[in-house]
């Protein structure tokens, strides 16, 4: 069977016409086969919804318990047929509960990577490669400048950082989903013992983590109002980077800003956001790791979509892969 009859880019996401499923839909659909948790790949709305347990439970946790009309939960690697097509869900390594999908018919298998990483993250399942004849691959940091550097390095500085500026609150802005609980799991990790200050929105997201077995250690809400401003000196408080930006994050005692993500290379971002101290942790692969990944996995042909998909489609190309973008739109960073 043609790939490209067997799924391709509509504008409620991608389509698969002979399962009557989008995979990621940006917009209300009917079927929906859903990669992971974060906001711009999982919404709200959808009739009938297939991913995996914890990426359900997530969806429940920001969403409410109407979040869609019916769900199902996959496990790992369990083959599902929709409509008479194979689908299968395997690790993606990009936050807990995330999943690449396989997607297959007469012969001809889909994987759709949703976004992923290959470094050793222990707050989720590891990805895992996939075989197939067409490898859809996003792209947040696919060009040639993206190297990421090792995130335990990027824990020391926060850690020698704690030690040169004792006196000062450290507020360390992350993604309430999979960036936040992989800081914290990092911190501890490096033999942080001291409680990790969270706020607000992050509380239901870490209780959830700990209870699918992600040791956090003594985590305490970062309220100043029920306690005294003096209490946060020298602490480590972690928050969205939009609490950073209000009152709340000025309430602090000397607050140190930073900010955990792929995009805190680009030194201009980091001026533009106030940061102090820019982390580069990424729960997403750079540039190395795209093409080993498109090296291992060898497809006859990758589809490149939401991010920097020419220059990774030009590389392919040049490898002797047939390659292309997708231009999908409404898919943002959220987990970078």
């Amino acid at each position: 069977m043609r790939a490209d009859a067997l799924l391709y880019p509509a504008p409620e996401g991608l389509y698969c016409p002979e399962g009557g499923f989008y995979v990621d839909p940006v917009r209300p659909v009917e079927r929906a086969l859903i990669t992971h948790g974060h906001s711009d790949h999982a919404r709200p709305g959808h009739v009938n919804v297939l991913a995996t347990r914890q990426t359900l439970d997530i969806m429940r946790l920001r969403y409410g318990d109407g979040f869609c009309a019916s769900e199902q939960a996959v496990s790992f690697a369990e083959e599902l047929w929709v409509n008479g097509v194979k689908v299968s869900f395997h690790p993606a390594g990009h936050v807990l509960g995330s999943a690449q999908i396989a997607i297959e018919k007469n012969g001809t298998r889909i994987v759709v990577s949703g976004d992923y990483k290959r470094r050793p993250d222990p707050t989720c399942a590891a990805y895992v490669p996939v075989p197939c004849d067409v490898f859809i691959t996003e792209a947040t940091f696919g060009l040639p400048v993206f190297h990421h550097p090792d995130p335990m390095d990027e824990t020391g500085k926060l850690l020698a950082s704690l030690r040169q500026f004792p006196e000062r609150t450290h507020l360390v802005g992350a993604y309430a989903l999979g960036k936040a609980q992989r800081v914290i799991r990092l911190l501890r990790d490096a033999g942080y013992a001291e409680p990790i200050y969270i706020h607000g929105a992050m509380e239901k997201l870490c209780d959830y983590y700990i209870g699918q077995g992600v040791d956090l250690g003594e985590l305490l809400p970062a309220t100043i109002e029920s306690r005294d401003k003096s209490a946060f000196k020298g602490a480590v408080v972690i928050g969205p980077s939009s609490a950073f930006a209000d009152r709340w994050a000025r309430r602090f005692n000397e607050p140190l800003p930073s900010f955990a993500s792929g995009w805190m290379m680009v030194r201009q971002r980091a001026k533009q956001l106030g940061v102090e101290l820019p982390l580069v942790i990424s729960d997403h692969c750079d540039w190395p790791e795209l093409t080993e990944t498109i090296r291992e996995l060898h497809p006859a042909e990758v589809w490149v979509t939401h991010g920097r998909e020419e220059a990774l489609v030009r590389w392919c190309q040049l490898q002797g892969i047939k390659a292309k973008p997708l231009h999908l739109v409404g898919y943002e960073d959220e987990g970078d």
